[in-house]
């Protein structure tokens, strides 16, 4: 769906450099592959027919964040209840309540 991202971290040896690859149209979206050594992340059309492919070798990958696209107009993050439950039960504020921070 449009707007799914994918953003990679990788190793360059000096630093790290960060790539983004996006669906860029309509009824297109995002496809995480692994395996042989490579992390393919490909946009891919409604069809299945591959768009872009970006391929980065397994050792020199240090995150991969998958961002969804979002339903509602204007969210931004989305985040998990089981993640904010598991924070509430155990005594700490959830990660977005920055009032009763001093």
């Amino acid at each position: 769906m449009r707007g799914d991202r994918v953003e990679v971290v990788v190793d360059v040896g000096d630093g790290t450099k960060t790539y983004e690859i996006e669906a860029t149209r309509a009824g297109r979206r995002v496809d995480v592959r692994t395996g042989r050594g490579l992390v393919e992340v490909i946009e891919v059309t409604r069809g299945g027919t591959p768009v872009r492919t970006a391929r980065f070798m397994t050792q020199r990958v240090v995150a991969m964040i998958e961002h969804p696209a979002s339903d509602v107009a204007g969210s931004d993050e989305v985040v998990t209840l089981h993640r904010a439950a598991e924070s509430v039960r155990a005594g700490r504020t959830p990660p977005d309540d920055v009032s009763s921070r001093s």
